[in-house]
């Protein structure tokens, strides 16, 4: 019995030592949020903050660094924020959890499209977004940076206060954005031309052609997301919607007609393909899916006015397979599209405000 009340006597020790330390994690947890949200809403200067918290773990600590090292390098570039790439406003170290702080932006457009029932956005919209997004990581490649995951998340608005009406066809409300000026950000996976360029990069979707079939990439990867992401403004859906290489690849031939033979050559991925044709079958589930959800790119088009059809021929040029012919964003800023866009506008100073579209 003695033995027995001695252990029982430990195992009180052990609870109230377990319930000490989950009392002092929550305080001092409560104590950490409760300082960043007072910092947050109550901040010294009055200028309100992004906050980005890295997690104390050394993988996540070092892409931390490398993204620092990105965004030191964007800040010193561009120190007048001219070229749409979000600001760093510092950065610090908390208890091992990589801080970084930001411009407070707004949705992404992402997040707006969503919040809108997937209402795609209007012409005017999408060509004043399009001209700042092509600015922007233009910029990045003029310093020698590819951005490598570009998509609508990583997009957001500055300001996304909107406006609403009623559609009486759909029976519902729907939300336009006021101001369509935007910033390009996450910077965490952005690579420098001379670094080591990891084998696959991007999210699914906004994935080159490239990528998928290992033939190395550089700054044409970023047109390509660029394109996909112009499609999906102006329809609300994504254009490559599959999780899989060989369906991502069947999707490409049908919008975008036959994988180029050299590529095909190269690709050190010869599984996905049979006697240098994509091993395909039509008549499969998969087959039968890819045939009833996509078309070739024209066939998306809302309107045969000009520039719908200018908006196509961008994203045609943005989705050409062959990273060397791809359009470079340089000559992308000179397309016809952008034509139609006050000077202001493409100064990048002020919003192409929604009250100046009348194509929809």
């Amino acid at each position: 019995t003695h033995t027995h009340t001695h252990t029982h006597t430990h195992t009180h020790i052990y609870i109230y030592i377990y319930i000490y330390i989950y009392i002092y994690i929550y305080i001092y947890i409560y104590i950490y949020i409760y300082i960043i949200f007072f910092f947050f809403f109550f901040p010294p200067g009055g200028a309100h903050v992004a906050l980005k918290i890295i997690k104390n773990v050394e993988k996540y600590k070092e892409a931390a660094r490398l993204e620092i090292n990105v965004l030191e390098k964007i800040n010193e570039k561009d120190p007048d924020n001219k070229f749409l790439c979000v600001q760093m406003y510092d950065w610090f170290d908390y208890h091992g959890h990589m801080c970084i702080s930001f411009e407070l932006l707004a949705l992404s457009t992402f997040d707006f499209l969503k919040e809108n029932n997937y209402l795609p956005y209007s012409i005017g919209h999408v060509r004043h977004m399009a001209y700042q997004i092509c600015l922007a990581v233009k910029f990045l490649h003029d310093n020698k940076l590819t951005h490598t995951d570009l998509k609508p998340e990583n997009i957001l608005f500055v300001n996304s206060d909107f406006t609403m009406s009623y559609n009486v066809e759909k029976k519902r409300e729907e939300r336009t954005v006021k101001s369509t000026a935007v910033r390009v950000v996450d910077f965490g996976s952005a690579t420098f031309d001379h670094e080591h360029h990891s084998t696959i990069v991007s999210t699914r979707h906004y994935r080159a052609p490239e990528v998928i079939l290992e033939l190395g990439w550089s700054h044409p990867c970023d047109v390509w997301s660029i394109g996909c992401i112009l499609f999906e403004y102006y329809l609300g859906f994504t254009l490559f919607q599959t999780h899989d290489n060989r369906e991502h690849l069947a999707m490409m031939e049908r919008i975008l007609g036959p994988v180029p033979s050299r590529m095909i050559r190269k690709t050190r991925k010869q599984k996905y393909f049979y006697r240098g044709r994509l091993d395909w079958d039509e008549s499969s589930s998969a087959g039968k899916y890819v045939r009833e959800n996509c078309k070739p790119l024209r066939r998306y088009l809302l309107s045969e006015a000009e520039e719908h059809h200018q908006l196509f021929d961008l994203i045609e040029s943005m989705l050409e397979y062959e990273p060397s012919k791809r359009l470079a964003l340089a000559d992308s800023l000179k397309h016809p599209f952008f034509e139609n866009l006050g000077i202001s506008e493409a100064a990048g100073t002020k919003s192409w405000e929604g009250n100046r579209d009348i194509s929809r």
